[in-house]
């Protein structure tokens, strides 16, 4: 017979149902940094968002299969063929990763590690 694990469980909610928590709760106050005048400020700043965000994933469709310059940390400039992305954005996969030491056929570039990057439309 397996050895049991425990699952352990998150907190109920406030509400019956347990589908969210008490917009009046010095929990919510807390991180919630929206009054009644900044409501308008939080849905500009959340629109602009959105907007920085679908630029941002368009750039990234539109990079596939070109070369793209990356700049890094250290002052390391390389270059690539974009593959393609995972799904949370953390890591690029490229092929032809031209660097100072050499050329990669295939390689994966964390998203962190890289300050810029430009590519010719």
């Amino acid at each position: 017979m397996k050895t049991p694990v425990s699952v352990s469980r998150l907190p109920r909610g406030p509400d019956p149902n347990s589908r969210g928590f008490d917009p009046s709760s010095p929990r919510y106050i807390a991180l919630c940094h929206t009054t009644g005048t900044d409501a308008v400020h939080v849905e500009e700043e959340q629109r602009l968002r959105t907007e920085l965000r679908e630029r941002f994933l368009r750039s990234l469709i539109l990079m596939s299969n070109k070369e793209v310059y990356f700049s890094m940390y250290e002052r390391v400039q390389v270059q690539a063929k974009f593959g393609a992305s995972d799904i949370d954005i953390l890591n690029f996969q490229v092929s032809d990763l031209q660097t100072p030491l050499g050329v990669q056929k295939e390689a994966i570039l964390r998203c962190q590690d890289i300050i810029s990057y430009s590519f010719d439309l």
